[in-house]
Parts: structure tokens; sequence; C-alpha cells
């Protein structure tokens, strides 16, 4: 089922610092794909593990694509603490996933099949913005929920003023 879109412009209900993670993977030799599923794979089990316990702050995820050989994960997180408790939790499935890779790498098995990457950004309250118009909720908005956008302000300049405690004219 496809969500509706909600007429006009909106903006996510988003309050406080935004921690938005950014996780994924690029296949560097497509036939091997014994070394690279794997990791497709546990990306799904990690997300699964996720929406299961929401106590563990994982607000949404948008799976993208940037190449037919780079995949990715764009994360918005409750807070950069629960961010970090999940990453280095021995009880979690990324604990171990990152074990399995550590030692695949000490003992000289990885051969550059699979390329790996994170970025990981805490964007202070008054320090961005999210406008949609005519779409369903998406991304922050889908994290966090929708509000229209005059509830933040007309302009730009009065929405992000509005997090930061100063007028739209500081």
């Amino acid at each position: 089922m496809f969500a509706k879109p909600i007429p006009g412009r909106t903006t996510a209900a988003a309050e406080g610092d935004a921690v938005v993670l950014l996780i994924g993977m690029r296949i560097n030799h497509f036939w091997a794909v014994h070394q690279w599923l794997p990791v497709i794979l546990s990306m799904f089990r990690m997300l699964g593990e996720l929406a299961r316990d929401r106590s563990r702050g994982l607000l949404g995820h948008v799976l993208l694509t940037a190449s037919p050989r780079t995949y990715y994960v764009v994360q918005y997180w409750e807070s950069k603490e629960k961010l970090y408790a999940y990453a280095s939790s021995p009880e979690m499935f990324h604990h171990r996933v990152w074990g399995i890779i550590n030692r695949k790498e000490r003992a000289g098995k990885v051969r550059g099949h699979v390329g790996l990457w994170h970025e990981a950004y805490v964007v202070p309250e008054g320090s961005y913005e999210s406008i949609y118009f005519d779409m369903p909720a998406f991304g922050l908005a889908a994290a966090t929920g929708v509000l229209p956008i005059e509830r933040r302000g007309r302009t730009a300049a009065e929405r992000f003023a509005r997090g930061t405690g100063r007028g739209a004219d500081a």
C-alpha cells in the first residue's frame, strides 16, 4: 500500500537535537555474492531487531541506493547516547557482526569485496529544517511526525530562529 500525499507544505515535528546515522555498503566485486549478501542481510536483521524494541532509540529509517553498487540506510535516532548504547551492546546483533568483521580483518581474510561506511551527525536544534510539499511523511517527518509548516514559521529564517531562541532578524 502506498502512503497518500499530505496536501501543501509540511515539516517534521522533531524537537531538540536531530541524530542522523548514514550507514551503508559498497559492492566492490559483484561476483563475490558470498561476501556482500551476508552484509545486506545483517543490516535488515539489525533494523528488525531495532523495530521490535522501540526503547533502543531508532525513530525511523529510509533505505536508499546511490548506485547499483552502493546501498545505505538513513537512520534517525532519539539521542546519540541511545545510538552508542545500541552499537556497543553485547546482546545486540550489531556487536556480533562487528566482532566477525574485526576477526576476519585481523586474520587477513578481508579481501576488499565489500566496502562498509557510516557517518553520524548530531545536529543541534535550530540547525536543521525540513520542508515537504505534497509528500507523504518521509525521512525525519516519518520518524517524528508531521506538522503544518506554519507552526514552525513562515520563512526559513523564522523556522531556524525558533530552535535557537532568537528572533528571525538575529
